[in-house]
């Protein structure tokens, strides 16, 4: 008997992202870059503009070219996938977009005379996600760690060597608001998740 090979949605949040971004670079290749610039990238502009909150999102779905895509739809969606199995498919997201939000918010705050686009802050995010994942079982994998540092190392080398409108070091600066926001919320999203709260009701019977 032949068996049948079956392919499974696994990671619906990290492909609809990696798809998301995927149609916006095709978008700015269209339009010469002009939705890229409008929709999807972050940069000092009026509050009073609605178009400003959708990028303090939206600029995570932007990429340069299609290298800048690559480069980190390879990595998102070689992390993206275990993160979304092991903690669900809403907490996969409220990360993204909360990630998105706090490295918006500094390009706008704090960088007002560059553009910031990409999901590398988002990527880098997922890589910290994971090395918590593994860190209550036998340790912190050393795989991890190595992609750790070649990313962040090979995201300084790019800022210090080029200078274009993807803004390199900015990715750094929003990497590491992902490396400070994603435990608190992978905290809270497991402290209120019905699992805990099974799990907390079952320690307080035994107590009883």
């Amino acid at each position: 008997m032949k068996r049948r090979i079956v392919i499974r949605l696994n990671a619906p949040v990290i492909l609809s992202f990696a798809l998301l971004s995927l149609a916006a670079l095709l978008l700015g290749g269209w339009t010469d870059g002009a939705t890229t610039y409008r929709y999807f990238s972050v940069y000092r502009s009026s509050l009073s503009d609605p178009l400003t909150y959708v990028r303090f999102f939206g600029h995570v779905l932007g990429h340069a070219n299609y290298e800048h895509y690559m480069g980190n739809m390879l990595l998102l969606l070689l992390v993206g996938p275990g993160i979304e199995e092991k903690y669900g498919h809403r907490t996969t997201a409220l990360c993204i977009a909360a990630t998105a939000l706090v490295t918006g918010l500094v390009q706008f705050i704090f960088f007002p005379n560059t553009v910031l686009l990409g999901a590398s802050g988002v990527v880098f995010m997922m890589i910290v996600l994971s090395s918590f994942t593994e860190m209550g079982k036998e340790g912190i994998p050393i795989t991890l760690i190595l992609v750790v540092i070649f990313y962040l190392g090979g995201e300084l080398l790019d800022g210090l060597t080029t200078s274009d409108n993807v803004s390199q070091l900015t990715h750094i600066v929003g990497g590491l608001c992902g490396l400070i926001f994603a435990p608190v919320v992978l905290y809270l999203m497991r402290s209120f998740s019905p699992s805990a709260e099974k799990k907390d009701d079952g320690k307080a019977e035994d107590e009883g």
